[in-house]
């Protein structure tokens, strides 16, 4: 997050339209929980699963779209620099890797919670 506000906040840069990827971080992991619940509690196919992989991919790939997008266009007087979109693209990466190891350690059945 820190990157993704140092995209907005910089005075070199100084426009906050880069911080809408904050809303891809939200509901990116959304589709993928409720699938899991679904299919745990249901025990139906996994397409319901694959389905929500696919909605989930579909909010990782906007969130890296939108920075460079936005930097862009319009192709004259885009509406943020390039500083701030490989700024935006760095944060994205860092936050995307956190929630792929978020669930990666806690997708087992047979985690012992008390470890922790």
């Amino acid at each position: 997050m820190t990157l993704v506000i140092l995209g907005c906040a910089l005075p070199q840069y100084n426009v906050w339209w880069p911080l809408f990827v904050v809303l891809f971080y939200i509901l990116s992991p959304l589709p993928t929980l409720v699938a899991r619940r679904y299919v745990e509690n249901t025990g139906s196919s996994s397409a319901c699963l694959e389905f929500a992989i696919f909605i989930t991919m579909g909010f990782v790939v906007s969130a890296f779209a939108l920075p460079i997008i936005l930097a862009r266009a319009p192709s004259g007087d885009p509406v943020i620099q390039w500083g701030a979109c490989y700024l935006t693209l760095a944060g994205n990466v860092v936050v995307y890797i956190t929630l792929l190891g978020f669930f990666m350690a806690f997708d087992g059945d047979d985690v012992d919670y008390s470890m922790w």
